[in-house]
């Protein structure tokens, strides 16, 4: 992943079950769509498959992966989420059993020509097209009709930064907020984070949904609401992600100021996009002087500001190896352990000494522990130091996730949406999501409001979004894709089998990690 002035940007194991694509492997998870809204489904049991899933869950998620061996940038391999290829034999039934990729299992991938950007998939071995018919996959179709076209629907974390492989920059919000730039080194703050927002009822298309709650209009201008000037297509060339409007022309930064907006009928560098992993980026306040940590000073990690800039935004990066954490300043340098425990931003590179533990506390405030084993506190000056043995008021620092001003939550059930239409009650097993936007109060504390603009209501009943007034909400960092949620009374919010997303216990071993 391309991350920090070159540096890999987070950890990210093969594929993995997020949206992103790995840069050198290509691979996307996404769900397939056939002309009867119907998911490509792998059944748990007996290797059967089938176009039968009303949405996308855990059997309708498909790896697409880049065939690199032909040199053709358009064929790819399609893997379960049992690790097995979609194949073709030689009677032309369609399979679902190996673990290895065969001959049979090569697919070329080629775009609708009606600018509806269905996919088609044509077997490389036998020349015929991916189809369904009612239960049954079929591989007989010369050339793709209705029944061979499929919608792609990008799979899970729908946040992402964009990052033009043309210009090698990172997309991001204008300074006039109403349009969005393509000329940023690094992706930094919340004003480089968008959603992806599916509309199934769109022909599967696309809305770019930026942090200041807008949407990105083909002729390069934000606007309030979508509308059919939002919507595009998602297209695949070789691993990267192109975007065509209605009139058929793709999204590309323009001009001087790299303004992203449709030109071009067809695709290039310029016209091509890598989705790439959104790392969290926290703000800290010392419960001491209720001041921001800011390294706005130098190479002293000091909490002695009252606002937050990016100097006081800090990317916290995980290592699977020891469950701690790195945190990393704009200037590209990490927290460091010193000699005599003083806390410097003066690691060049990542150290045994610049991990972290985050240890939170049942008064949703979070402590340090440093690689001396000792806890983080702040000096009357302002200076972090861990030297201390035991948590108390000075170690206690409030967590903000900053570039998170809108969140989309998953679980295992799928995604936190709306029951219905109509419906001001919140599920958590949704095919589609609700974009929760988040505010910022003190100590720590941030309200949930929904798109409708109500705060949430939140009790062992449900989660609901009608309130005037707001309630007081935790975020606990737990992974670099998860979180959990805990209401100011200390108790979590928990997603149960059936959809319910409601209010649990005061118990973090019950709590509900959101992917988010």
């Amino acid at each position: 992943m391309n991350g920090l002035n070159g540096h890999t940007n987070g950890d990210l194991n093969g594929c993995g079950d997020i949206i992103t694509q790995n840069q050198q492997r290509g691979c996307w998870t996404i769900g397939l769509i056939n002309s009867k809204y119907k998911y490509l489904t792998a059944e748990t049991f007996g290797f059967k498959i089938n176009a039968n899933g009303a949405s996308l869950k855990k059997k309708q998620i498909w790896t697409l992966e880049p065939d690199t061996s032909s040199g053709n940038d358009t064929c790819v391999y399609l893997k379960s989420h049992l690790d097995k290829y979609l194949a073709v034999d030689s009677f032309g039934n369609v399979t679902c059993e190996s673990e290895e990729k065969e001959p049979g299992s090569k697919f070329q991938v080629t775009v609708a020509e009606d600018n509806t950007g269905r996919w088609a998939f044509r077997n490389v071995v036998r020349g015929y097209f991916l189809g369904s018919s009612a239960d049954k996959l079929t591989c007989t179709a010369k050339a793709p009709g209705d029944s061979e076209y499929w919608h792609i629907h990008l799979a899970a974390r729908p946040q992402v930064n964009l990052r033009s492989v043309g210009r090698k920059r990172f997309a991001h919000l204008s300074e006039n907020l109403d349009e969005i730039h393509v000329d940023a080194n690094i992706p930094w703050g919340e004003d480089t984070l968008f959603t992806l927002e599916f509309h199934a009822d769109e022909d599967g298309k696309y809305a770019l949904h930026t942090c200041n709650n807008k949407y990105l209009s083909n002729g390069g201008k934000l606007v309030d609401t979508c509308n059919k000037d939002c919507l595009f297509s998602a297209e695949y060339h070789s691993g990267q992600l192109a975007l065509r409007d209605r009139n058929g022309q793709y999204l590309s930064p323009i001009g001087s100021k790299a303004v992203l907006k449709t030109r071009s009928n067809t695709v290039t560098k310029d016209e091509l996009f890598s989705l790439e992993d959104s790392l969290p980026q926290a703000s800290f306040v010392a419960a001491l002087n209720s001041r921001y940590v800011s390294v706005k000073q130098g190479v002293d990690v000091t909490a002695n500001q009252d606002e937050i800039s990016d100097h006081e935004m800090f990317q916290l990066e995980f290592d699977w190896s020891t469950k701690r954490w790195y945190i990393r300043t704009m200037q590209d340098k990490y927290w460091t352990l010193e000699t005599g425990g003083g806390i410097q931003a003066a690691g060049d590179k990542r150290s045994s000494n610049a991990l972290f533990d985050l240890v939170w506390q049942g008064d949703g405030s979070l402590a340090f522990r440093a690689n001396n084993g000792r806890y983080v506190i702040t000096k009357r000056s302002g200076h972090l130091y861990a030297t201390s043995d035991v948590i108390d008021e000075n170690c206690k620092y409030y967590f903000y996730l900053i570039n998170r001003p809108i969140l989309v939550l998953k679980c295992e059930q799928g995604f936190v949406g709306y029951k219905s239409a109509s419906s001001p009650k919140l599920e958590c097993n949704k095919a589609t999501y609700e974009c929760i936007q988040v505010e910022r109060a003190e100590k720590g504390i941030i309200h949930f409001k929904g798109q409708n603009g109500k705060f949430w209501h939140v009790d062992s009943e449900g989660v609901t979004a009608d309130s005037d007034a707001p309630e007081g909400f935790y975020l606990e960092l737990r992974e670099p894709t998860r979180l959990c949620i805990k209401a100011a009374n200390g108790n979590y919010l928990t997603a149960s089998k059936n959809g319910l997303f409601r209010l649990g216990d005061s118990a973090f071993e019950n709590a509900t990690q959101w992917e988010y």
